[in-house]
């Protein structure tokens, strides 16, 4: 992935500065630097990069902490660099959501397939978000229809294939979705037991 778009973010300047030259061989694009966890997490907001490397220990936020709120508010991957390889702290970043872990020293060829590895897994996760948004709002729409269909057949007293034949011609006809007519006929049988 070329110029890929990264935040970085370490509290030592000479790993940020290394880093940096490393990505950029590579053909990434460090769009920012932070020194602690609530500027990268700043940063990351701001300018929305395709992946966020930083490092655990930083000072006013840890990198576990702003890996939690960046996974939470789904602003972009994040690899974890870390010169500790305990087994608390790999299992803290696993549950704050974090993609890839590196442990230092790490050398320029270890960095793609992590780097790639993270944007892929993340990419994998937006789709499965976006399918599980998608059959939601699907299985929403049935049983609005569902329901509007049921008005139909006490108000009209339409069988249930000619009820749902009544909504999907007003959909056709009105150029709006079947679940607006649906929910336009669930809101009229609603005003109408008010009144």
């Amino acid at each position: 992935m070329s110029q890929g778009r990264v935040v970085i973010a370490d509290d030592e300047s000479i790993i940020r500065m290394d880093l940096r030259e490393m990505l950029s061989n590579l053909g990434y694009l460090v769009v920012g630097e932070a020194s602690d966890g609530v500027s990268a997490v700043n940063l990351a907001r701001e300018l929305r990069p395709d992946l966020i490397i930083m490092d655990i220990k930083m000072p006013q936020m840890d990198g576990i902490a702003a890996a939690k709120v960046l996974t939470e508010e789904r602003i972009a991957p994040v690899l974890l660099l870390t010169a500790f390889s305990q087994q608390e702290l790999v299992h803290n970043a696993k549950e704050a959501g974090v993609v890839g872990y590196i442990v230092k020293p790490f050398r320029e060829s270890e960095l793609v397939p992590a780097i790639e590895i993270a944007l892929a897994r993340f990419r994998e996760f937006r789709a499965l978000e976006k399918e599980v948004g998608d059959l939601r709002s699907l299985l929403e729409t049935r049983k609005l229809v569902e329901r509007a269909k049921g008005v139909l057949m006490d108000t009209q007293g339409l069988k249930e294939a000619e009820a749902f034949r009544k909504i999907q011609k007003l959909s056709m006809n009105t150029r709006k979705s079947m679940r607006e007519i649906a929910e336009a006929i669930l809101l009229a049988r609603e005003a109408e037991k008010d009144a």
